[in-house]
């Protein structure tokens, strides 16, 4: 059982020794199947970024009205596996926004500006065309 405070999106692991542990907060859940309220979240570090390999943690936990709480440990493995479709079924939904944000944005681009190659060269150049004669943001 661990201490749990939440001010804007991050928690603080307290561990048994007193150290604590700065962590962003994922999301947070209820579960019907389990009766449990979930938090998804991992460690901030100060060195360095690897965001392809993210330590996720997750854990039950309780509160109370002033954003401290209580975070409990999942012992058992049938959580542990719901918690892991849970976390791949975001993962998911994460990727698909991206792919989508990006189909949008280049979608968008392609459209805005029908033109072709010989403005990018230009120092007047906005940026989102491919020709200067044709693109009035340019002029």
């Amino acid at each position: 059982m661990k201490n749990l405070r939440n001010p804007n999106q991050q928690l603080t692991i307290i561990d048994e020794q007193g150290n604590e542990t700065l962590c962003q907060i994922l999301f947070t859940f209820e579960s019907e199947e389990f009766n449990k309220k979930y938090v998804l979240f991992f460690p901030i570090e100060s060195d360095g970024d690897d965001e392809e390999n993210i330590a996720v943690m997750a854990a039950s936990y309780t509160e109370d009205g002033d954003g401290i709480g209580q975070l409990f440990e999942i012992e058992d493995e049938a959580e542990w596996r719901y918690l892991e479709q849970v976390l791949a079924d975001f993962e998911d939904s994460v990727l698909a926004e991206e792919d989508e944000e990006e189909h949008h944005h280049h979608h968008h681009h392609d459209h805005e500006h029908d033109c072709c190659e010989d403005c990018e060269d230009d120092e007047d150049c906005c940026g989102e065309c491919d020709d200067d004669d044709n693109c009035e943001d340019c002029k």
